[in-house]
Formats: C-alpha cells, structure tokens, sequence
C-alpha cells in the first residue's frame, strides 16, 4: 500500500554551504473512486484513509448522508498492471434501497489535489441535493477567542505535516473547542472528505454541532461539502472564495475567514457567535 511520505534526494544550499541529504516527502497518489463497479471519478491523494475519502467524496455528491445507505467498500483486486493490487482503485457499494441522484456516472471526472470539483456544482444544486438544513442557529454562543484557538490545536495535531511541510489538514471540533477528529492530506478537499467520511461510517451525520476548521483557504467546494456533512460553521486560516461567500449565505453557514491569531473575517451568519465586539 502507498505510504503516506516518501524519500528523495536533495541538494541543499544553507548559507553558501551546499550538501546533499534525504528529504522526507509527501505522498502523493491517483485514488480511483467506483460506484458499484462503475468509474465516477479519480483524485490525488494522499493515501490512507481511502475508505473515509470515498464514502466523503459521496456525501458531498448527495449519494450517502446516513450509514445505512453503505453497504461496504473495498479495494478492488487486480488494479495494478500485473494483476496484483494497487490500492489505488476502491470500489463503493450501496444498501440495497439506496436511490441514486443524477451524478452522471459516465463523465469520469478527474479531481486535482487542489481544486475539487471545480466549477462543477451551482448554487441552486447543492439547495436541492442537502439533505441536512443548516437552519436553528447550532452550535450557539460560539466566541471569537475559542474561535482563534482552532488553528494553533489544529497546526498542533498535524503530525505529518511535522515530517514534511507539504499537507493540508481538516479538524472537526466540538462547540466547546474539542478536537473530534482531524485529518491530513495533500489535497485540502480530500483532507474534509477523510473527516466527513468517517463521521459517516461511525454513522455520526449530520455534524449539527460542530466546528469545521480548514488549514488553507475556504472554496465554494468546501462550503459545499461542510452543507452536505451538515456542518453549521467552517473556519479557515486563509480567504473565502465570492462564490463560497454566497452559498454560505444561502444555506445559512457561519463562514469565518483569516483566522490568524486573535484577527478574523466574519463573511456569512454572525448568529452562532456570541460577544462580538461593536462594530465601528
């Protein structure tokens, strides 16, 4: 199975000095997604956790929101060249009963490690395909302090980001500032679908009270699958994009952006925050 960093050679310059070392590395990997045998679409991972990361990556597509709706996932054997197993290919199947939306299984869509599904999904398709409402202000009393403690236990829990410098992370915490659970990857959008994906698997959908804070920058893909997840707050350290803004808007997310320190953006539903400062 593909590890989750590798090592390559390095010539390094320090100073004038020059030398030659080993370099710990980020791995990264094609992961091919099927849906009951069938191609849906190809991503560049990080491997490990690829279970979470497909059963995410169909949440986010509006084919999975409950546990019961999983009948299983499995590497599919025979993936590799030889014949032998790549663990690169899984294959997802769902309980019998579960309806399939309209997610165009012929497109063979191909996911870089940096965008998601770019441009894919409109605003008025992620309304229809929600299946959790963000409606009813949970979590409530969310402080702007609590909120600028997520990225430092978030940097803290990052263990091969430690190693390498080179992954994005994803943390889903409690109101009360509890890391639940964090993953790391190469892609930022796989890093939310690993943490997305085994809410669902220990059947924990929809996140109504939790906190989901990014590492990088806050995409319209993001958003999109922190309302599919039922997620009510995303945090990230760096800038929202306009179309993020406005589905946050739509589907009454909390979208707070430049999270640095004790400085924030507050871009969409200041309700769940409590002791704002007055705004001047």
């Amino acid at each position: 199975m593909g590890r989750v960093t590798e090592r390559r050679r390095v010539i390094r310059i320090r100073d004038g000095a020059v030398s030659v070392r080993p370099d710990t590395l980020t791995a990264e990997e094609p992961l091919e997604i099927r849906l009951g045998g069938r191609s849906l679409a190809v991503t560049m991972r990080t491997p490990g956790d690829d279970f979470a990361l497909a059963a995410g990556f169909l949440v986010s597509e509006g084919v999975l929101a409950e546990a019961g709706e999983l009948a299983g996932i499995a590497y599919c054997a025979g993936a590799a060249a030889e014949g032998g197993n790549s663990y690169n290919v899984v294959d997802v199947r769902l309980a019998p009963g579960t309806v399939l939306p309209d997610i165009g299984l012929e497109r063979h869509v191909f996911t870089s490690s940096s965008c998601g599904l770019c441009g894919k999904a409109s605003l008025d398709a992620v309304r229809t395909s929600a299946r959790w409402s963000l409606e009813g202000g949970r979590p409530a009393g969310l402080e702007p302090g609590l909120l600028a403690e997520l990225p430092g236990r978030l940097r803290a829990a990052q263990r091969v980001f430690e190693r390498t410098g080179g992954l994005h992370a994803a943390g889903l915490f409690s109101a009360e500032g509890e890391l639940l659970d964090v993953r790391e990857d190469v892609g930022r959008h796989n890093a939310v679908d690993k943490v997305i994906g085994r809410a669902l698997q220990r059947a924990a959908l929809p996140l109504r009270d939790a906190v989901l804070m990014v590492s990088g920058r806050a995409s319209f893909e993001l958003v999109q699958k922190a309302v599919m997840a039922g997620i009510p707050v995303l945090a990230a350290v760096s800038a929202p994009s306009s179309l993020a803004v406005d589905l946050a808007h739509e589907s009454r997310l909390t979208l707070v952006g430049f999270l640095r320190g004790t400085s924030m953006n507050i871009y969409a539903d200041t309700g769940r925050l409590d002791r704002l400062p007055a705004v001047r």
